[in-house]
């Protein structure tokens, strides 16, 4: 059970986890929500892919279609495949043989995912005994080993610590130590560095580092934060009202985008090279309800460059030049080539702008 070894090679070049056209929905006394429209993109091995967008974007429920983790009145069409097996409509049986080995899933908020009257020793090494054949003792050792890996101190006194007894950053750690136990193809990370300080969250960034390194997993990042991706992954997707609205490599969305919606998301994110009164520009007004979604693009509402076309008609995902793997969802793509958010959004800053002087005027009272 040494973890010290490489992990066995994956399939080289091979895609370990593929997502076609996937189709999530479900019913509501409104109407039907459509959560995930038309979701397509995989992973190969050894790579890591960054999935971004605001709540409601649909990239956790994408995910836990993956994992068959979704309520059982979720209607779900198209195709997800770990390791060329298809998840979707998989017994619990089956996918509970596949969930924890070839594919593991960190979520957000570790309270919820580990058990409050158990040790946390108990518990990785259940999930080593779930999988493995192999003695008590020997789980136990695995589960010292792992805590280890990703920087749990005296890990051979912290293995008999309960849940309760430990910090949010360490819990977090706790769980991407039962996710790697089994050194899975794919590891998916919902949102690991939720609620955590920017100094947690880098030592969690780093265990899901470490995690890579010894399992030879490919890695799924979700999250709403751009900067807590860009040195962690390869490639990152924006999802926006239930569909991916651009994807491309990391320099490609960062240095390049050419979809409003991310270079809006760009624009409000803060920069270190930036002056400290320097103002963010935000994209104002609320992503659309999913049920019942109007013809057009769906940010249309909130999109400077919209016109009567984009209220219309949807944009098609498409590569924005020949040959290239940079895709965009908008139909004036070519119009954002050299653009600054604060190009697009300068209206947004305007209505702050007045915001503050009309706080200034009532004496700093709204």
């Amino acid at each position: 059970m040494s973890v010290t070894d490489p992990a066995a090679p994956r399939r080289a070049g091979e895609a370990v986890l593929e997502i076609e056209d996937l189709h999530v929905a479900f019913p509501s006394e409104d109407g039907l929500v459509q959560a995930v429209r038309g979701v397509s993109y995989e992973v190969r091995a050894g790579e890591a892919l960054g999935i971004v967008g605001e709540s409601g974007a649909g990239k956790s429920v994408s995910s836990m279609a993956v994992m068959g983790l979704l309520p059982k009145n979720a209607q779900i069409e198209g195709s997800a495949k770990v390791l060329g097996q298809e998840m979707l409509g998989l017994k619990d049986a089956k996918i509970s043989r596949i969930r924890g080995d070839q594919v593991a899933m960190i979520f957000q908020d570790p309270l919820t995912s580990l058990t409050p009257v158990y040790t946390i020793g108990r518990q990785l090494a259940e999930a080593v005994l779930a999988h493995r054949n192999v003695s008590k003792q020997a789980a136990r050792e695995r589960a010292i080993e792992l805590l280890e890996l990703v920087g749990i101190p005296n890990p051979q006194e912290r293995v008999d610590a309960y849940p309760h007894e430990l910090s949010g950053g360490m819990r977090q750690r706790v769980v991407i130590a039962i996710a790697m136990a089994n050194d899975p193809d794919v590891i998916i990370a919902d949102e690991p560095t939720t609620a955590l300080d920017v100094t947690v969250q880098a030592q969690v960034l780093e265990a899901l580092e470490s995690a890579r390194t010894q399992t030879g997993a490919a890695l799924v990042m979700i999250t709403h934060d751009l900067g807590v991706i860009a040195g962690h992954v390869d490639r990152v997707c924006v999802m926006y009202a239930g569909r991916i609205v651009e994807s491309g490599t990391v320099d490609d969305v960062f240095y390049a985008p050419r979809m409003p919606y991310t270079l809006g998301l760009l624009g409000s994110l803060p920069r270190l090279d930036g002056s400290r009164d320097e103002r963010l520009t935000p994209i104002t007004g609320t992503p659309p309800s999913l049920v019942n979604l109007p013809p057009g693009c769906p940010f249309a509402p909130r999109c400077p460059l919209a016109r009567d076309r984009c209220r219309e008609e949807e944009p098609p995902l498409e590569a924005v030049d020949v040959a290239s793997r940079h895709l965009a969802a908008c139909h004036f793509s070519d119009e954002l080539v050299g653009k600054e958010a604060t190009d697009l959004f300068t209206e947004s800053i305007l209505d702050a702008d007045v915001a503050d002087e009309i706080v200034a005027e009532h004496g700093g009272q709204a």
